[in-house]
């Protein structure tokens, strides 16, 4: 595959300030709305277990999604920063250029599509992660 030129670069850095953006902007909305405060008022009127656990579900998952987010945003930054220091584009694993095709899909890869792979059978203890019934 042929290395990223100039206008490459600068629509990856587009789309990935636009992706910056868009999550700093949600967190922070997230955050200054908070539902936590509702969700406290909830959990104080529950009546049985049955309301509690519905009202700790809501408040686990907002948080939850919350987390995702910032780890999202903490993947855009490093990807900024991959720009400005020039390894753009470049499998941090093995070296090799990371597909256009993939950056397309998901400007914030860091890993081609083999080593990536690779990288994800490892975290599974090499494992095959279907569930077994």
């Amino acid at each position: 595959m042929s290395k990223l030129t100039n206008t490459d670069i600068q629509r990856y850095r587009q789309r990935l300030r636009a992706q910056h953006a868009a999550l700093r902007e949600h967190i922070q909305s997230v955050l200054r709305d908070s539902k936590r405060d509702e969700l406290a008022q909830l959990a104080d009127r529950v009546h049985d277990r049955g309301e509690e656990s519905v009202a700790d579900l809501l408040a686990s998952t907002s948080l939850a999604l919350i987390d995702r987010e910032v780890g999202e945003l903490g993947e855009v930054e490093e990807a900024l920063q991959r720009i400005r220091v020039g390894t753009y584009g470049e499998c941090e694993t093995c070296g090799d250029a990371i597909e256009r095709d993939r950056l397309d899909a998901n400007p914030i890869a860091k890993r081609c599509v083999d080593c990536e792979r690779e990288h994800e059978a490892r975290g599974a203890g090499g494992r095959d992660r279907t569930p077994s019934l």
